[in-house]
């Protein structure tokens, strides 16, 4: 019979650090909770120095389903994903995909062009770019004497 020397240190800093990011996981996702017949898409925000982009993943839909709607400094994306179930069927063993009406919304900064901002939807991912207003250069401004 072999002797196994258990590590149980390093077993309960691994458990530590599991619960910590369950908790940390489940707190973050507060903001994303919705109620039956509603979900939230998840996003990709990222900005360079000419545009904002976000990028959100709709699977599923239709372009006429979604709306985009700007204003007050929000981007809200807002629209509803049908329900493609067999109605005859009678009995199902796993639904894990989303269904039902969404909205989801993002403030941006002032420095955002509205009149520019473009969206596009291909392949079940919906892109919208929001050009920065040019922010002016700082100069030097030179001081004569009187």
């Amino acid at each position: 019979m072999s002797v196994v020397k258990r590590q149980s240190l390093r077993d309960l800093l691994f458990l530590q650090d599991r619960m910590n990011r369950l908790f940390e996981n489940s707190m973050r996702d507060m903001s994303t909770i919705s109620e039956p017949g509603e979900w939230i898409p998840h996003v990709d925000i990222y900005e360079d120095d000419s545009a904002i982009t976000l990028k959100a993943e709709l699977p599923g839909m239709r372009r006429e389903d979604i709306m985009l709607d700007v204003g007050h400094g929000t981007l809200t994306i807002s629209g509803r994903k049908q329900v493609d179930h067999a109605e005859h069927v009678e009995c199902y063993h796993i639904i894990e995909r989303q269904y039902g009406s969404f909205k989801r919304s993002v403030t941006f900064s002032d420095n955002v062009r509205i009149d520019g901002i473009e969206a596009r939807y291909e392949n079940g991912v919906l892109e919208v770019v929001l050009p920065k207003i040019a922010q002016e250069s700082v100069r030097q401004i030179p001081i004569t004497s009187g």
